[in-house]
């Protein structure tokens, strides 16, 4: 429970020294801190998660769009709402590796995500790149993706520069529906 900042600071009985730091508990993000769904080998049979996402129904693999070469999907552990990535069928670790068909589509996918982010969500501007390689801060370094992060005008509050904690508002499988109908291909 948050407080504001005229009242008490609730006490924190039985999780360390009692001090004026309010807490939001998120479990769910050590699997991601501890690597989990994270590629062992070169395909979906060594647990690429990006090549077993096209196998699922979209709603299980919170695929919002695909294309002939490449798909859309939501981050499962996103920076902002509608934390989109645009990732090729084939498994490939370098943007170099793409032919120029999946090049082509993976740029087209990315503008028509944008087009639905501002649809569904109105977002004012986007954060749009990709990581190559675990030094550059790929966490799947294996398989190659681009990500496509919606921005809003003072989207940096208190919770994320003084609490490193994002607050996402919407579930991600209502997300995905919301932004899978938003998706025009024109």
């Amino acid at each position: 429970m948050l407080h504001s900042m005229t009242s008490e600071p609730e006490q924190q009985i039985g999780v360390g020294t009692k001090d004026a730091f309010q807490r939001l508990w998120t479990p769910h993000r050590m699997a991601y801190i501890q690597g989990e769904n994270k590629p062992t080998g070169p395909g979906a049979e060594d647990g690429c998660p990006f090549c077993t996402i096209p196998g699922k129904a979209d709603e299980d693999g919170l695929v919002v769009a695909r294309g002939e070469h490449v798909y859309a999907v939501l981050n499962l552990y996103p920076y902002n709402g509608g934390h989109l990535m645009v990732v090729p069928y084939r498994h490939v670790a370098d943007y170099t590796e793409l032919t120029a068909p999946e090049t082509a589509e993976l740029g087209e996918l990315t503008k028509q995500a944008m087009t639905a982010l501002r649809t569904a969500s109105g977002a004012h501007g986007f954060n749009i790149g990709m990581n190559q390689g675990t030094v550059a801060g790929a966490g799947i370094a294996a398989h190659l993706h681009q990500h496509i992060v919606p921005r809003w005008g003072g989207d940096t509050n208190f919770m994320p520069v003084v609490g490193h904690t994002k607050i996402l508002p919407q579930l991600l499988a209502d997300t995905r529906k919301m932004l899978a109908e938003a998706w025009s291909v024109d």
